[in-house]
């Protein structure tokens, strides 16, 4: 729908919606927090009514803002986590909804808001499988919110059997049923995800996420953390931003004695900190909010922590873009907590948060405008992940794809120096020092990459291009057999395969090889030309013929291969038709000397001497190297002459 309205893949419409679904998603923050901190409650009219109006738009303004953000606005990908968190927001409101006023109640609950909240969260969940935790922010709003269950107060009970807490209330209230609508709804989600996308995870390689590859139990669990500890200052301090943490990015902590393990310590110091004041502090105000906002941080943030499967990345900015709102509420809590408590410091906390929110508007600024381009967005990141191989490869792709070879090697050469098996860094390296003519080191690494790699195609073919040019015919034709064996349908290669049997002059071979791969590619425009070229060459100008023909059907438009059959057509001395094939591929492009310097040499047999000169003077005026065109122009020049002087 959006390449609809937008007309095509134009960056802008697919822009406008994403900043159009931020704006919405912030607005409707302000009713998730009302909710979450100050209650539920409704008017006469059915309309919820907003308990802390200030709090909940402070903490919706610091999610609008928050420079974390950038990654899943800017960057088109990110459209799944917007939806995701717009379905997620409206099955929790609805959730909610449930809680008014209904015409099929059972008990204190509307059991169709509650059915279509879990439509809504399977919405959400189809967006990204990170929608389905909304089910367990809804139930812990039912038990915390609606039911008014103390958590501390009840495990305490339950623990020590002292009092046990007469739960027939709760169960009079309805909280037994929601519960088990939610996990049969969950449930059924989680059986539909199995059938569509099969029971196996994606395959993930050791240099995505190196944590989850670890032996050690304890180096893997003290990793998490690390990870979770670099997630958290990303909501605390979003200024060091990268598209990409993976390829070591983030060493690895492989003693307790590294100095990184400070950081370990600070969270769940403030993790436990939190919980504690939300289990056991005597305001019931306070304990409840703590407790939905830690809920809000942690539950969404839970498919992305490693424990229940492995995930493809380090750290993601995108996956923070739920679990953001947990850590906006609780900021913008404890923000108005300091303001209501120390009265006479109020002027300098608000100084203190505009301040913050001014620095989190610059920031988003600055990060929007690095996403503005692969070059300022690749660049960006190698202050951020200087160890990060696929940071160097990248930027070294993007200089490649602007023409800047000689510094695209430099960071080509970075990436495999911190990351030797990176295949793609290999193979792009490779290509590069083949343009160089640099035939030796671009072997070895073509011949390294598809030793720790076989089954990559790409540089297998690449290796029998250097193969042929350093004469090694043999070997070279293994390479694009092995590349063909490993990608069935490789019609680049059966093309390059033939011009390795053209060099060895083993044209029948040569002229199968174009054949396969115009089968596998039709519009394969040097496959054709290069078989109209050697039928023409071999004195076949009739077989030569048939072929251009067939290939201007599918390609009408395509100068090189009129410019061949014009060749053809003239030697069969069909010059009109010869003709009019070089005059449209000039019309295409009518800057080639050579075109103009073989129509002239049509011309010049057929007679029209005057029209052979023009394209002759144009020929050499667009190239004056030209091979043999001088030669045939003064040739021209001197017959003129002699029919000029012949003259009576």
């Amino acid at each position: 729908l959006n390449y609809l309205i937008a007309g095509g893949l134009h960056p802008v419409g697919f822009h406008v919606l994403n900043i159009i679904l931020h704006a919405v998603i912030s607005v409707l923050m302000i009713d998730v927090f009302a909710i979450l901190i100050g209650g539920l409650d409704y008017d006469e009219k059915g309309w919820t009514l907003n308990h802390a109006p200030k709090t909940s738009l402070l903490a919706a303004i610091f999610f609008a803002a928050h420079p974390v953000h950038t990654e899943s606005v800017a960057g088109v990908v990110g459209r799944a986590d917007l939806l995701c968190a717009l379905f997620f927001q409206l099955s929790f409101l609805t959730y909610c909804k449930a809680f008014n006023n209904g015409s099929d109640r059972d008990d204190r609950f509307s059991v169709r808001w509650v059915v279509v909240s879990l439509v809504l969260c399977a919405a959400a969940m189809l967006c990204k499988e990170q929608g389905i935790t909304v089910l367990g922010v809804n139930a812990a709003f039912d038990v915390l919110l609606i039911c008014n269950v103390n958590v501390y107060e009840l495990g305490h009970r339950l623990l020590f059997r002292k009092n046990p807490p007469d739960l027939g209330e709760i169960v009079q209230m309805g909280l037994l049923k929601r519960l088990g609508l939610m996990s049969l709804g969950g449930l059924l989600m989680l059986y539909a995800r199995w059938r569509i996308m099969g029971t196996g995870p994606p395959a993930f390689t050791e240099v995505d996420n190196p944590a989850s590859f670890e032996e050690n139990v304890f180096t893997r669990i003290v990793n998490y953390n690390y990870y979770y500890s670099l997630n958290a200052w990303l909501l605390l301090c979003p200024w060091w931003l990268c598209f990409d943490w993976s390829m070591g990015c983030v060493p690895l902590i492989k003693s307790a004695t590294d100095w990184r393990m400070v950081w370990l310590l600070l969270l769940w110091c403030v993790l436990i900190g939190l919980i504690s004041q939300a289990l056991c502090s005597p305001d019931i105000q306070r304990r409840r909010t703590l407790t939905l906002g830690l809920v809000l941080l942690v539950v969404p943030f839970l498919p992305a922590c490693n424990i229940f499967f492995r995930v493809g990345f380090v750290v993601a900015e995108r996956v923070l873009y739920l679990s953001s709102a947990g850590y906006c509420l609780l900021l913008a809590y404890s923000l108005g907590h300091c303001c209501y408590r120390w009265i006479k410091y109020k002027k300098l906390t608000c100084i203190m948060l505009l301040a913050l929110l001014c620095m989190y508007v610059v920031r988003c600024a600055l990060r929007s405008h690095q996403w503005r381009s692969e070059q300022s967005l690749f660049s960006s990141a190698l202050s951020v992940c200087p160890l990060n191989a696929k940071v160097h490869y990248n930027v070294g792709k993007n200089l490649a794809d602007r023409g800047n070879t000689s510094a695209a090697v430099k960071y080509y050469r970075e990436a495999v120096r911190l990351h030797p098996n990176y295949v793609h860094a290999m193979n792009n390296l490779g290509n590069i020092l083949k343009e160089k003519n640099e035939l030796i080191e671009a072997e070895q690494l073509l011949s390294k990459a598809v030793a720790v790699q076989p089954d990559f195609a790409a540089a297998w073919m690449n290796l029998g291009i250097v193969q042929n040019s350093l004469r090694k015919f043999e070997a070279a034709e293994q390479s694009y057999w092995n590349a063909i064996h490993y990608r069935k349908k490789y019609p680049d290669c059966y093309y390059n395969l033939g011009r390795l049997y053209a060099d060895q002059n083993r044209h029948v071979d040569a002229l199968n090889a174009w054949r396969n791969a115009t089968m596998l590619k039709p519009d394969h425009s040097l496959a054709w030309n290069n078989m109209v070229i050697l039928l023409d060459n071999t004195g076949n100008q009739d077989q030569a013929e048939l072929i251009g023909r067939e290939a201007l059907k599918l390609l009408p438009n395509d100068h090189t291969i009129m410019f061949s059959l014009a060749n053809v057509l003239g030697k069969l001395q069909k010059y009109k038709e010869s003709e009019s094939f070089f005059l449209h591929a000039l019309q295409i492009n009518p800057n080639a000397a050579s075109c103009h310097g073989n129509l002239a040499v049509l011309y010049h047999r057929w007679g029209k001497l005057e029209l052979a000169k023009k394209h002759y003077e144009l020929s050499l005026k667009l190239d004056p190297e030209a091979p043999g065109t001088r030669d045939n122009y003064n040739m021209l020049r001197r017959k003129l002459d002699q029919l000029k002087h012949s003259t009576p």
